[in-house]
């Protein structure tokens, strides 16, 4: 490799390294707090959470990591003609188009990543993440139970408490539980309680207690009843997708073979990233040309914007080829076929603009 595409290809590949920690930095903020959220309603347990944070950063790659190529691209080309190395270039005869190996030198393995993330890894980490929780709702814990705290049932139902779990999280012992359904509240306690399961229904099978029935407001209308047994019915969660129908877990190849509308626009979804990642890495050359003085953070910003823009029309393409508001042979190429033509225009013409003023010269 002659030592000025390793040079290049080193400046990209710090920027853009650089650029996609912060991004995920960010991104995993975001996560970290949705995650922690769906533990709060009784929808993921506490142990998975770094699972499911690792996972959904997996699903999120094909959106961050395009911003990451582009923006890394834009400062590295931006401090280049910053610090007056690109016109040094230009004049002995390396002009904007000699970039082109070094940049596919980056760019090639950045979309490979994302074309695995987005048609293989995305999928799978979806998928892994239902049944990871699918199988966690044998557990009682998957409510959220905590010895020795309150946590609020699913819904905002009611509350739960427990004083001490087995290992095994079925055996509960000290139990405290608080429902209420329309203008009417039940407050149940138990020595001790058991967690079991009947089909998709979690029941806590409680032994040797009260319950006391009444209204939530103004009334005298209570019953108190003592019990030597009394099942409990653990309300459910928001009714998840089966994962096998779901068409973000799907494979691909199942998708393919799937005909409906939304396992169809999921497919092209899955196709955009990459190419969209193509076209912002082409298209971050010409956008980074600037003079020596000028400052190049205004060129990221409308970068960021390009970026915006792209992403939005895919996720809308997406819900009109769902809805059927789009015909499904016109899929997401009216988008992404156009970008890529508009950035490789511009980006050879850069090049060919650079060449013409030195022949001039």
């Amino acid at each position: 490799m002659p030592q000025l595409d390793r040079y290049l290809l080193r400046e990209f590949a710090q920027a853009t390294l650089a650029t996609m920690v912060v991004l995920l930095m960010v991104s995993v903020g975001a996560l970290f707090a949705n995650v922690l959220g769906q533990i709060a309603g009784g929808k993921v347990p506490a142990g998975m959470l770094l699972a499911q944070l690792g996972l959904q950063t997996v699903r999120y790659l094909p959106l961050i990591l395009p911003l990451a190529l582009m923006i890394g691209l834009l400062l590295s080309v931006g401090r280049l003609y910053r610090d007056a190395e690109m016109p040094v270039l230009a004049s002995v005869g390396v002009g904007p188009r000699r970039l082109l190996r070094p940049l596919l030198l980056l760019a090639v393995p950045v979309v490979g990543v994302i074309a695995a993330c987005s048609l293989w890894l995305g999928p799978l980490a979806k998928a892994t993440s239902a049944r990871m929780i699918a199988e966690s709702n044998r557990n009682v814990l998957v409510a959220g139970l905590e010895p020795g705290r309150f946590t609020e049932l699913p819904n905002g139902s009611g509350v739960v408490y427990v004083g001490e779990i087995s290992v095994d999280g079925r055996q509960l012992k000290r139990i405290f539980v608080y429902r209420q359904s329309g203008d009417r509240l039940d407050v149940t306690t138990a020595r001790s309680g058991t967690a079991t399961r009947d089909g998709d229904r979690r029941y806590l099978r409680l032994d040797d207690g009260f319950r006391v029935e009444g209204p939530r407001e103004v009334g005298r209308d209570f019953r108190l009843m003592r019990y030597a047994s009394n099942d409990v019915l653990l309300p459910q969660g928001e009714p998840g997708r089966d994962a096998a129908r779901d068409p973000q877990a799907m494979t691909t190849p199942a998708l393919l073979r799937d005909p409906r509308r939304e396992a169809q626009a999921q497919v092209h979804y899955r196709i955009a990233p990459p190419l969209l990642a193509l076209a912002f890495a082409l298209l971050a050359i010409p956008l980074a040309r600037s003079s020596p003085r000028q400052a190049r953070y205004g060129r990221v910003v409308l970068g960021f914007l390009a970026y915006l823009v792209g992403m939005n029309l895919t996720l809308l393409g997406t819900e009109w080829l769902a809805d059927g508001k789009l015909p499904m042979q016109a899929g997401l190429w009216w988008l992404v076929l156009p970008l890529l033509l508009l950035s490789s225009w511009m980006y050879f013409r850069d090049g060919r603009s650079g060449f013409r003023r030195r022949s001039a010269a």
